[in-house]
């Protein structure tokens, strides 16, 4: 018996992430990605586009703090502006603080881009330059006790 030759493309080997999938919606392709920090969660939907980035509605180039917006800019940046001016980037985020929800964001568009890419030079790059943003931190804060104030505090001692 011979065996005739396979007609498929061999398949690419996308780049694992965690917290990211893709879906088909219609012939386009769309990643879905998320990104936590301490109590914030952002969600982010990438798809092809001009290179619009929307956090909560609100185009990122406008979005205030400032320290804020370039924190949520720096996976962006990292990957260029081939890549940015490629894809739209919808991102809901809710929950913790300011930075909290920046820092997000930032894990939620940087795992989208690797996924949407498939590059693993772009996952080795984001690696190298700051790991949380692919890398969840798995640090919460401590609960309070009863009978304190705080988690840790006590009453002062007195010795004399």
């Amino acid at each position: 018996m011979s065996q005739q030759p396979s007609t498929q493309a061999p398949e690419i080997q996308q780049p694992r992430v965690l917290g990211a999938k893709v879906v088909q919606v219609g012939t386009t392709k769309v990643v879905i990605s998320v990104g936590k920090k301490k109590t914030a969660i952002a969600r982010a939907v990438i798809r092809p586009g001009r290179g619009r980035v929307r956090i909560n509605g609100i185009p990122l180039e406008i979005y205030e703090p400032e320290l804020a917006r370039l924190r949520m800019m720096e996976p962006l940046v990292l990957a260029g502006e081939q890549i940015w001016n490629s894809v739209d980037i919808d991102v809901n985020v809710k929950g913790g603080g300011v930075m909290g929800q920046a820092s997000a964001v930032r894990m939620a568009i940087a795992r989208g881009l690797v996924l949407y890419t498939g590059s693993e030079e772009l996952k080795r790059l984001y690696e190298e330059y700051d790991r949380s943003m692919l890398a969840g931190d798995p640090r919460r804060t401590e609960p309070k006790k009863p009978g304190r104030k705080h988690a840790r505090s006590k009453r002062q001692k007195a010795y004399r």
